[in-house]
């Protein structure tokens, strides 16, 4: 359950996840976490072979029981899609009939704007041995195909729903491609790194290192441009004006200071 924050409401709908047949209930309940975790909760199951409700299945899905307990059990393809309007198949392999393909991402989007025309939406997969047979596709209208390495484009169950689910989810999702997790500190304001910026470029100037006029310019901005890369949080400014102090402290102490002017041959960048 690493991961799972039980205070938060757990998002629900999307297409429904229609398994053809499973073999396994842990596979059942593999699947069942893979939609957990990418908000999906419609489960329709055609004819497992163990049987259904499964123990396994339970145990497998690690506390997606939301999912397990509103699963539905049909004894066809035609039953479990009767409701849908759009039907995706999920198969890598090639069937030799004319059928339109598309990418979990592109079939993402589509379902996206066919739900909110309140037009249902389902995907189908396959037994874990032998995957969807010719027949099931009869029911859907588009393939669905993870690309992957052609030479070995073979997924459990488990990992084909969550590559669909994930694909479904992060459709919707409002989080930006990139976040920085600052902990219980604020990331620093501009005005705290000038500051920063100023303590340290001092105590450089100082210890020698800034003793050339002429690079110093170039190396302060080389400086600059990495402490504004790291994007530093008010705590880790707060410690690197304490190293800085530090580091001065043991100079003063020991009665090192250098000259402010380097002679000719002593020019860094």
């Amino acid at each position: 359950m690493a991961g799972t924050d039980h205070r938060r409401c757990a998002a629900g709908g999307g297409p429904a996840i229609i398994l053809v047949e499973p073999q396994l209930g842990e596979n059942i309940g593999t699947a069942a976490r893979a939609m957990m975790n990418c908000a999906l909760d419609d489960l329709r199951l055609v004819r497992p072979r163990d049987g259904w409700p499964s123990a396994k299945a339970i145990a497998a899905a690690s506390g997606a029981d939301r999912v397990l307990d509103r699963a539905r059990l049909y004894p066809s393809v035609a039953a479990a899609t009767a409701d849908l309007v759009h039907v995706y198949a999920a198969t890598a392999r090639e069937r030799g009939f004319v059928r339109r393909i598309v990418t979990p991402r592109h079939a993402a989007a589509e379902m996206r704007r066919h739900i909110a025309a309140d037009e249902p939406c389902g995907v189908l997969f396959g037994p874990e041995r032998t995957g969807l047979l010719n027949d099931d596709l009869t029911h859907a209208d588009t393939v669905l195909t993870v690309p992957l390495n052609p030479g070995f484009a073979s997924l459990n169950l488990a990992q084909a729903v969550l590559i669909v689910g994930y694909a479904w989810y992060l459709g919707g999702s409002q989080m930006p491609p990139e976040t920085l997790s600052t902990g219980l500190s604020r990331p620093a304001s501009k005005a705290e790194l000038m500051n920063f910026f100023e303590h340290f470029e001092e105590e450089l100037v100082k210890n020698g290192f800034l003793r050339n006029r002429e690079s110093r310019p170039s190396m302060v901005r080389n400086l600059r441009s990495l402490f504004q890369r790291a994007r530093c949080t008010e705590q880790e400014l707060r410690t690197l004006h304490g190293v800085v102090t530090a580091f001065a402290g043991r100079r003063e102490r020991k009665g090192e200071m250098p000259e402010t002017e380097p002679a000719e041959h002593e020019a860094q960048d």
